[in-house]
């Protein structure tokens, strides 16, 4: 007889990312993830509205804190990010191994791609200023000095397609809308969302403070209308969002953005074409921040 035990795998529960915690969906439903070839790969919690309102209201109770964070500190925290993304590097290919149907190879260059744009973001936090603020010539004996600062509250649509969506599309989102100061709400890829929750178990050891960034997994047509219709959500993000007519599609959450005045940036036409190795350039970091003007009488 064979002394040799057959262990069982210890199989991950994924859950959502709230308010610095992992809540399971308040319904308790899950989905199946599964892979290109249609294996399951695990379940992902089902997010519903109700998950969606109190991942804003964590988002919008953290708001007053990261905003006021020096700018410098929040480079020193993203750049946390990328050191604790480092160190599950073999994970996360693995996971977006799977999630896109690619090789492990491409898989790698891709996590190492979403670690070095943590990296990007981190420096960009402390010298944004310099490209959205500025002294401003005026006619009178005053200095006028214009400022930026951060919108408050981004609902995001992560992106849905596209090589490299479900780590480097999705950091690609986050981090510019948290380095300059927003918090954020995060509907994840519906089809990949397992890059993105494991993401939230990066973002709760990387001194994020809870209610910065939270995630949502399940169902985006159940989600984002959630988050355009949100009167404490300032900006949306619709990336992920599909052009055509449906609940989910960008222009139907767009017109309900409109209704409480939110800033919004729209979806490429073909996101299947969004190739997310691209250089990101600045866009990102100034789609959500306000300008602050002041004017101070020079002195004598």
């Amino acid at each position: 007889m064979s002394d040799v035990v057959t262990r069982l795998d210890v199989l991950k529960t994924y859950k959502l990312y709230v308010g610095g915690k992992f809540p399971r969906s308040e319904s308790g439903r899950v989905y199946e993830v599964t892979d290109s070839n249609g294996e399951w790969l695990a379940n992902a919690p089902l997010g519903t509205r109700k998950d969606t309102r109190d991942a804003v209201l964590a988002a919008r109770a953290a708001v007053k804190g990261w905003a006021g964070t020096t700018a410098y500190n929040r480079g020193q925290v993203l750049y946390r990010v990328a050191e604790m993304l480092q160190g599950r590097r073999e994970q996360f290919a693995a996971e977006v191994a799977l999630s896109e149907g690619i090789g492990p190879k491409k898989a790698a260059a891709l996590v190492d791609a979403a670690i070095d744009r943590w990296v990007w973001y981190a420096g960009w936090t402390d010298k944004v200023a310099q490209i959205a603020g500025g002294a401003n010539p005026v006619a009178g004996p005053y200095f006028n000095l214009s400022t930026p600062e951060p919108t408050g509250v981004v609902g995001i649509v992560a992106p849905q397609a596209g090589y490299g969506h479900s780590l480097l599309g999705l950091v690609s989102v986050i981090a510019p809308a948290i380095a300059t100061g927003n918090t954020v709400v995060v509907a994840a890829a519906a089809d990949a969302p397992l890059p993105a929750l494991s993401l939230g178990e990066v973002l709760a050891t990387s001194d994020v403070p809870g209610g910065v960034v939270n995630i949502i997994s399940g169902r985006t047509v159940d989600i984002a209308p959630t988050l355009a219709s949100h009167q404490d959500v300032n900006a949306l993000d619709l990336t992920g969002a599909i052009a055509a007519d449906g609940p989910g599609a960008a222009g139907v959450l767009e017109a309900s953005a409109a209704d409480t005045l939110k800033r919004v940036v729209r979806p490429e036409l073909d996101p299947f074409a969004q190739d997310w190795t691209n250089a990101p350039g600045t866009d990102r970091l100034l789609s959500f921040l306000e300008t602050k003007t002041v004017w101070h009488p020079m002195g004598i």
